[in-house]
């Protein structure tokens, strides 16, 4: 659902913006040591910052909060010092995300924020302010707004935090399509969602539907899909920036808007996060809808394979042969090894039909890369080192860790199949489930750069923790967002 906290620049001092807005709550940093800061607001106070933080044992660490009462102008006020460590991205990102979970209630709060990344702060404060609830709203509503002060003044602070609140949107966005629940969203709602990002943003689109996707060999989605009473369908976004475009970027995104297991059932208590088995389309979705208003200067096309994953008399059963869009086929040896069937399409007509210069697709793959990296990495494979580099640099700077993994030769021959080019599933004996789902993959890719991002982990969050929030974390938007503007 939308952020309702609204970020903006003011200038002058603490108290007097807190007295102008009317704030209930004043915030100043403290940089790691703890080291207090001198601020006006604290003039007031019968004690000194220093001995109010010695007294709270305070360390000035990312996201820790002081609280005092002050009085400002005509009334006390909460005055919240908050620790910023050493103000690097991911600190002031933890420390505005603390902030504005502190702020809770409040209508209006002022902080001061040291010199660094205001976006990351922004982003962290607008991330940690995101809910999702159908029903009743929320016990206490989310801030309303954030006024921040920085030594560079409103103005100069003005692109930082349009750059931070839009790619907070971009992952707010994300969430609440894989927060939707599986009964109202399916492929074709993901389609009218899309259509919807497209009319905002000033992108063209295409919606292919069942006919269609018959009609031009997309056998992966159809297969998938097969067993639902709701169809899919291939979503394709396309972005193209004023001017020449530097290069042409596809990104491909998992859509299953629900994911049974079909006739290979997954157990209940797994079926119950299955609505956001689209988090990888999600992101997509939202990456393309924030291009032109960070001004990226790539071409960008955006591919979503959405279908519903379910048993009936009509789903694809173990063993049954698949052939992909470009005519390469595969065996399916469980039918809940779905998301890279899909996949296999979207990236077949990538490499065959868009002539990209490189190619990345997100998706909620496999539980076997949870394993191995746990729930805040993303696992990485790619065929080009240049392209690996650049998007965990992205990852880094962006708060969406990522951990490349190898595309082994030697595990190859765990997909080979004896009826079809290749197998959906790795035999017995060699392990490394996400390495194999990510050969399988590469089969369809082409020579062209690509890379394959398994977010199974990160892509959902047991509960709150700084800029995340319980459910969907709209992984991967961030990192895309950092690699295609820079």
């Amino acid at each position: 659902m939308p952020i309702e906290t609204r970020v903006h620049g003011a200038g002058g001092t603490v108290s007097q913006t807190a007295v102008d807005l009317g704030a209930e709550a004043v915030a100043v940093p403290v940089r790691k040591g703890p080291v207090a800061p001198a601020a006006e607001v604290a003039k007031a106070l019968p004690f000194t910052l220093d001995e109010l933080l010695e007294l709270h044992r305070a360390k000035g660490e990312p996201g820790e909060i002081t609280a005092a009462q002050v009085r400002v102008g005509d009334r006390v006020r909460e005055l919240l010092l908050y620790g910023v460590g050493d103000a690097a991205p991911a600190d002031l990102r933890r420390a505005g995300a603390a902030l504005a979970r502190r702020g809770k209630g409040r209508d209006v709060l002022v902080a001061g924020v040291p010199d660094g990344d205001l976006a990351a702060f922004v982003e962290g404060a607008l991330l940690a302010c995101y809910e999702f609830k159908i029903g009743a709203p929320a016990a206490r509503k989310a801030l309303g707004t954030l006024a921040v002060l920085t030594e560079a003044g409103p103005e100069a602070d003005a692109p930082a935090i349009e750059r931070g609140t839009a790619r907070a949107r971009a992952t707010a966005l994300a969430r609440d399509l894989a927060n939707t629940p599986a009964g109202e969203k399916d492929p074709s709602w993901l389609a009218a969602q899309a259509e919807q990002v497209a009319a905002d943003a000033g992108l063209a689109v295409r919606v292919r539907g069942e006919k269609e996707l018959a009609e031009q060999g997309f056998g992966g989605l159809l297969a998938v899909g097969g067993g639902s009473a709701r169809p899919p369908r291939l979503i394709e976004l396309s972005y193209r920036p004023e001017g020449p475009a530097d290069e042409h970027i596809v990104l491909v995104g998992k859509g299953i808007t629900f994911d049974s297991g079909g006739l290979s059932l997954k157990p209940n208590d797994n079926m119950k996060t299955m609505k956001t088995d689209m988090a990888g389309g999600g992101a997509v979705i939202a990456v393309m809808g924030a291009l032109r208003e960070l001004g990226v200067r790539a071409r960008v096309t955006g591919l979503i394979a959405a279908a519903e994953n379910m048993p009936s008399g009509s789903s694809m059963r173990p063993g049954d042969v698949i052939a992909h869009f470009g005519g390469t086929t595969s065996e399916v040896l469980n039918t809940d090894a779905e998301g890279r069937l899909v996949l296999a399409d979207a990236l077949a007509y990538a490499n065959a039909e868009l002539a990209p210069d490189a190619v990345v697709d997100v998706a909620t793959l496999t539980g076997a890369a949870k394993v191995a990296l746990g729930l805040r990495h993303a696992a990485l494979f790619a065929t080009d080192d240049a392209l690996a580099d650049a998007l965990t640099r992205a990852g880094t700077a962006a708060g969406e860790p990522v951990w490349r993994l190898p595309l082994t030769a030697d595990y190859r021959p765990a997909i080979d199949s004896d009826v079809a080019d290749v197998a959906n599933i790795g035999r017995g004996g060699y392990g490394g489930g996400a390495i194999t789902a990510a050969l399988f993959l590469r089969e369809f890719a082409g020579d062209r750069p690509w890379a394959h991002l398994d977010i199974a982990g990160p892509g959902r969050a047991a509960s709150d923790d700084a800029e995340l929030t319980r459910g969907a974390t709209g992984f991967g938007v961030r990192l895309l967002l950092d690699w295609l503007a820079a």
